[in-house]
């Protein structure tokens, strides 16, 4: 079977890079042939495909600018879309607004969000941004036009099988490989940050930004170092959080927050290895699955999580009251209610600073249920299969789009075709 991938990779410095990166070569070495298009060369595509047609094509879809370039084909040669994010609008408003398509922004969410009043849209017209894009998902043409949508875990499975009845809606496990840490890495970096050898080390991965809750952590560090816990922040990530310095200052914690600014996958065991406790806080969220969550189970390090919807299903700790949120499966975590999140934060906090069995009895049955749930052997296994069901179902309805706006289905080579013509060659431009 022969696949179209379109994903951004690695060096691009995004978490999907690194997820397609890892599983690829599972699925080349079980013998299907998959082209790689990254942005750089996604515009060869048609070309290879006309030539020889694909048997599907896949689009790894987040809610990022990583994943622009993938518009201009996702309605054009529909395929199996994998949703890492149940939210695009951030990253759909904002490319369409910054291109000055105004337009094209309102019908697309009049599309995606029938009903709503036409106020909702200017919103993001006027300028502004912010945790109310969640309130509008924007994704209604683009599961629409899928021939099966995949989807990390089963509460944004169910979610978008209820408003998409006509759509396949299958979930995949998120998987990362196994990652083994350089023997001298954990006192190595401690050095580099002047972090004291028997410090305790809260480490937050990925792009910093305020939905990571920073702020709620930073204001917990500074009540925990304020009672004489030797505690500290690693920061692993490039920042996205403008007032960064600021809350830092605020909470007088300058001395123990260290910050790394983005870092390869291949130093993500690194840098784990220096921490004691992995914070993976959301919140508000995309209905995402924290890939930077797996690979602190990977690296059996104890975690604080959100108590979200789509994470209630994971066994763990009650920070409030200590007590397991489910009585027949071991915690891996432990869990913040968003209404008592500052102090569950920092209760959380304190007690795996002072409780080294409770975080090593945390770390492992973290990495029991990363090896059983979440190894990058067992989504190739679950690519596979959604690749097979994908491949037999018939596409979406494309270029037929029922009421689609028409700026999704034009691709804009009326132009070129009307220059052929006239210097007296006749196009020919077979559809997709």
């Amino acid at each position: 079977m022969r696949i179209a991938w379109f994903s951004p990779l690695p060096p691009a410095p995004t978490g999907i890079a690194g997820y397609s990166a890892s599983v690829l070569p599972l699925l080349d070495a079980s013998g299907l042939a998959i082209d790689r298009f990254v942005e750089a060369d996604a515009h060869d595509f048609v070309r290879r495909h006309r030539r020889a047609p694909y048997d599907l094509v896949v689009y790894q879809v987040g809610n990022s600018p990583w994943h622009d370039y993938m518009w201009g084909y996702l309605f054009q040669y529909p395929g199996l879309v994998v949703l890492h994010d149940a939210r695009l609008h951030h990253a759909r408003a904002a490319r369409l607004l910054r291109e000055r398509r105004v337009d094209d922004y309102r019908r697309e969410f009049a599309y995606d969000h029938p009903g709503t009043p036409p106020a909702g849209a200017e919103y993001a017209v006027e300028g502004l941004r912010g945790s109310a894009f969640y309130l509008w998902p924007m994704t209604r043409a683009v599961v629409d036009s899928a021939r099966l949508v995949a989807v990390h875990n089963e509460f944004v499975a169910q979610e978008l099988r209820e408003r998409h009845p006509d759509t396949r809606i299958e979930r995949i496990r998120l998987g990362t490989p196994e990652r083994e840490a350089s023997p001298h890495a954990r006192g190595q970096i401690r050095r580099s940050h002047n972090i004291p050898a028997d410090g305790i080390v809260f480490v937050t991965f990925g792009l910093v930004t305020a939905e990571k809750r920073i702020e709620p952590i930073l204001k917990a560090l500074g009540a925990l170092t304020a009672r004489g816990v030797d505690a500290h922040l690693l920061v692993v990530g490039a920042s996205g959080f403008p007032g960064l310095d600021e809350a830092i200052a605020e909470h007088r914690v300058a001395d123990r927050v260290h910050s790394t600014g983005y870092i390869a996958s291949d130093r993500i065991a690194d840098y784990l290895s220096a921490g004691d406790v992995s914070l993976a806080l959301r919140w508000p969220s995309a209905g995402e699955t924290s890939a930077s969550w797996i690979e602190s189970l990977a690296a059996s390090k104890p975690t604080i999580i959100t108590s979200l919807p789509h994470t209630a299903d994971i066994p763990s700790l009650d920070a409030r009251t200590w007590r397991p949120t489910r009585r027949s499966t071991p915690p891996i975590a432990v869990s913040i209610d968003l209404l008592e999140e500052d102090t569950a934060l920092l209760a959380a906090m304190s007690r795996l600073a002072d409780d080294r069995a409770l975080r090593d009895a945390l770390g492992k049955a973290g990495h029991d249920y990363w090896e059983a749930e979440h190894h990058v052997s067992l989504m190739a296994d679950d690519y596979r299969r959604v690749i097979a069901q994908a491949a037999a179902l018939p596409p979406g309805p494309a270029l037929a789009g029922a009421g689609w706006p028409a700026h999704l289905t034009n691709d804009y080579s009326a132009r070129a075709m009307s220059i052929a013509r006239e210097i007296g060659v006749e196009p020919r431009w077979p559809s997709g």
